[in-house]
């Protein structure tokens, strides 16, 4: 289980194709303090640990996994949102996540405000999922609160501080992020469907 609150950036060292996997290495601050087992959220998508170096650490995608996120974009050199799980004896900060991604999205807006930017999100709305003006939504890993809710869109409001401390600031238009949509939200949508 995670926040939703990015402990830090790591960059995307190299990608390994094996069968229907994708093997990422990265490179972060925190590399050197994980453990192999252990489950880290990347870009919002909780991952096992299977390798770890001084300054490295290696995840395996499935191929499942693939298929409903943007992790199969990734490029030697990207950045990429990291968060390790939550501490049961910590502030939940942000909102409760699983680190499981719903489906991706499209940027369909960027703008840059007086001191703050406004991201907009398209998603495939025959999957089911909602949001609600000022409820919670997981974008790449990051808990956030939506603004101006429709039926397949949504946008969000960035302070400098995330902006500067995530890969928001690499997501322009055409940007695929992935959409973890609110747990408690998603029971009473499946709820209220009975």
């Amino acid at each position: 289980m995670f926040t939703g609150i990015i402990e830090t950036l790591g960059k995307v060292t190299s990608l390994r194709h094996e069968q229907g996997n994708l093997h990422i290495t990265v490179s972060s601050a925190i590399s050197n303090e994980l453990k192999i087992d252990q489950s880290v959220a990347h870009n919002g998508v909780c991952l096992t640990v299977v390798n770890v170096t001084d300054d490295t650490h290696t995840v395996t995608a499935i191929e499942e996994t693939l298929n409903k996120t943007n992790l199969s974009e990734l490029k030697e050199g990207d950045l990429i949102n990291l968060e390790r799980c939550m501490q049961m004896k910590g502030r939940l900060d942000g909102h409760i996540v699983q680190g499981h991604v719903d489906q991706t999205a499209v940027c369909t807006d960027f703008k840059e405000l007086d001191g703050s930017w406004e991201y907009t999100f398209e998603y495939d709305a025959s999957f089911g999922n909602v949001t609600v003006e000022k409820g919670s939504i997981c974008v790449n890993g990051i808990s956030l609160t939506v603004v101006n809710s429709k039926p397949n869109a949504f946008s969000v409001a960035i302070i400098p501080y995330t902006f500067e401390h995530t890969n928001l600031q690499n997501v322009g238009k055409g940007s695929t992020v992935n959409l973890e949509f609110d747990i408690i939200g998603k029971y009473v949508a499946r709820l209220m469907q009975r």
